[in-house]
């Protein structure tokens, strides 16, 4: 009990500090990690538990967020696979460097040792990545969603490796996996007929570890890639979002046991700092390459820029990697101490390139030159509201009854714009004016072009905070008109108010109200000759 005590203490005290000094809280933990191993306190295996058990729900929350069709476009699996072979074709000359300059810890070192530390590098942190697009809500930006694509990629590729290095080729079993699909079917209904916030928790958690974890790990595969299956098969339930935010804060506090494991890995020598610092000089490249490849594949600029500073770190992956290797004799153990330093040290540089990560993006964009709007992917180009002077955001049920309202008035000109492109093809189908995009993407109103003297904006997404982060992008944006907004809930009218909202009205008193109204006008007539007060005690 007291080693978790100092590991609590030390995770609260690192955070605080990484708090005050404006970084994510994450570099706190980190460096508590390494505190607690410098001072000597024992690695408690159950901490192992406790980081494999965050990693996994990290996992399975990315799986209930992914769209699938995401890894396949071109611009997503070309760059993975043309950055791994690149950037790790440049990180093996690079080791090579440093074993040629005796900075390592032998001169005699195996090709397949500089191979696999390269292909080690390659990797960027689904951890790192993921927790800072969920801190900026940037998961479903389009920069976001290509970011996420190429590391769920290269964890699939880590995988293999893991599965071929590591001697565990799954076993015939495995095919029995397609049963999963038929489970989660009959898993989402029992889910819409108890769908309980006490339960929804839960729920998950017997998910991502029963049919998703254990169930890979029984057949010789990685058991966190069974907990993003899981997710993925779940992931186009009405519910999925609401699960996704009760599992974000156990899924966050989990994860400090992530950070400090790295910490606790080992305690580096001079040696480790030394190549660990070296390695630090490779994140430009690495970036930079990402930017290179990702403008190649037809993004803006800027979308390649952001995406860009966003996977300029090194990953726990590689760590495994690293991990696995020394156990089979492929690689000296020195190197996972090095490399979990090189880690550590790139969240850090990461975290401090973060903070002014949108500023850093449009400079390292405007060094390249820009390109016709017919070259880029369509998903990408600039927005043409032309004369419209109505917005309408987020097409679900109340969005598009608000979007036909607005467009019954004859000065009105609307636009409908959803991040759903299955509601985008239906409703541009009907001859509707709409438009595909996240209304909570900054990148969305820098991209937008047409008249600016709009003057109604209706925000319909589906929760509080989308609403929220939409109305404060739009109004830094510079709009002035009105502002309506669709709460889910009895929130403060003040609060709103505070936002810049004109007009906001609860879903559900909204509903009451029209109700009473169709009851009122379908009510039958009096009876002939009754008086007011008929019925009544006299």
């Amino acid at each position: 009990m007291e080693t978790w005590l100092l590991y609590v203490a030390a995770a609260f005290g690192g955070g605080v500090v990484a708090a005050l000094l404006r970084l994510p809280p994450l570099v706190g933990f980190l460096a508590a990690g390494f505190a607690l191993g410098f001072a000597g306190v024992p690695h408690a295996p159950e901490l192992e538990l406790v980081a494999d058990l965050g990693v996994t729900l990290l996992l399975f929350t990315i799986g209930l967020k992914l769209d699938v069709r995401t890894l396949l476009r071109r611009h997503v699996w070309m760059t993975t696979v043309a950055h791994l072979v690149t950037f790790g074709a440049l990180a093996a000359l690079a080791v090579s460097g440093l074993v040629a300059l005796g900075l390592t810890y032998s001169q005699a070192v195996s090709p397949g040792t500089v191979a696999l530390a390269a292909f080690a590098l390659s990797f960027c942190s689904t951890v790192f990545v993921v927790t800072h697009l969920e801190a900026k809500g940037d998961e479903q930006a389009l920069y976001g969603r290509v970011a996420i694509g190429i590391l769920l990629i290269q964890d699939l590729a880590a995988v293999v490796f893991l599965a071929l290095v590591g001697g565990t080729i799954p076993s015939v079993w495995a095919f029995g996996l397609v049963l999963l699909y038929p489970l989660v079917r009959l898993a989402r209904l029992l889910w819409a007929r108890i769908a309980r916030a006490d339960l929804e928790i839960l729920f998950g958690i017997l998910m991502a570890l029963g049919p998703g974890y254990w169930a890979f790990t029984a057949v010789g595969l990685k058991g966190e890639l069974g907990a993003l299956v899981v997710g993925v098969l779940l992931a186009r339930d009405r519910h999925a979002d609401s699960l996704a935010r009760s599992l974000l804060r156990l899924k966050d506090l989990l994860l400090v046991g992530f950070f400090l494991a790295i910490g606790l890995g080992g305690t580096p020598g001079l040696t480790e700092v030394g190549i660990a610092v070296a390695l630090l000089a490779l994140l430009p490249v690495k970036g930079l390459l990402f930017v290179v490849l990702l403008r190649w594949a037809r993004l803006r600029n800027r979308t390649s820029a952001l995406a860009a500073v966003t996977l300029g770190n090194y990953s726990e992956f590689g760590m495994i990697v690293i991990a696995v290797g020394a156990e089979h004799g492929l690689i000296d153990r020195h190197w996972l101490v090095a490399v979990s330093l090189a880690v550590a040290l790139s969240f850090l540089v990461g975290a401090a390139a973060e903070r002014r990560g949108a500023a850093f993006a449009s400079w390292l964009a405007d060094r390249f030159p820009n390109r016709p709007e017919h070259v880029l992917l369509p998903e990408d180009r600039h927005i043409d509201i032309g004369d419209a002077n109505a917005l309408v955001l987020g097409l679900g049920r109340v969005g598009s009854a608000a979007f036909d309202r607005l467009v019954a008035e004859p000065d009105l000109r609307v636009i409908g714009i959803d991040s759903d492109p299955d509601v985008i093809e239906q409703l541009s189908g009907r001859g509707e004016a709409v438009v595909e995009g996240d209304a909570t993407d900054r990148e969305l109103w820098a991209r937008m072009r047409g008249d600016p003297a709009l003057e109604v904006a209706v925000f319909a997404l589906p929760n509080r905070q989308a609403n929220a982060t939409a109305i404060d992008l739009v109004r830094r944006s510079g709009f002035t008109g009105t502002v309506g907004v669709i709460t889910h809930d009895d929130e403060d009218a003040g609060a709103w108010a505070n936002r810049g909202v004109d007009a906001s009205l609860s879903l559900y008193a909204g509903a009451g109200a029209q109700l009473a109204e169709q009851a009122l006008l379908n009510r039958p007539s009096p009876p002939r000759g009754s008086s007011d007060d008929g019925g009544r005690d006299q």
